[in-house]
């Protein structure tokens, strides 16, 4: 059985726009790639001493399972060209489950949806763009909800 899962994808070192686009071209043939959003240009988030990111947000339909996975996207990021950091750190390249199916799972190495995704204008923007009436499984809200609560101020659509 195929699953949707999106994906959020961020890059802030190197060449940002090469680094989204190289990690959305090998997600196949593991994934098909449904949708994508823009390309959004997003302050740094945690860590704000960093240049700004890139996001972008991706619909997908896979035949793996959330740990495989998972597995899978970490495997992608190192031969990306990610090498570990601290956290909210600056990253080459960075791609993260939001939502797996209607899935609500919480395992050591894996919280799906995305515990903080409510949370992240980075994300929200790029994913109310392609699937606003898509609903957060815990919070019983669409996206389009989400993102009007948000505080997407210094957002903005990249060239």
């Amino acid at each position: 059985m195929d699953h949707i899962v999106y994906l959020a994808l961020g890059s802030n070192m190197g060449n940002r726009l090469a680094n989204l686009k190289s990690a959305v071209a090998n997600l196949s043939p593991q994934m098909t790639v449904k949708k994508k959003s823009s390309v959004y240009e997003t302050p740094p988030w945690g860590f704000t001493e960093q240049a700004a990111f890139l996001n972008q947000v991706v619909k997908v339909e896979t035949y793996l399972e959330p740990e495989p996975l998972l597995r899978h996207l970490k495997r992608l990021e190192t031969a990306l060209g990610r090498v570990p950091n601290f956290q909210n750190g600056p990253r080459l390249i960075d791609i993260d489950i939001l939502f797996f199916d209607d899935l609500i799972m919480d395992t050591p190495p894996l919280v799906v949806p995305h515990p903080r995704l409510h949370e992240r204008a980075f994300v929200l923007v790029p994913l109310n763009e392609i699937a606003p009436d898509l609903v957060h499984p815990l919070l019983h809200k669409p996206v389009q909800e989400l993102f009007s609560t948000c505080d997407a101020e210094g957002v903005n659509l990249f060239p």
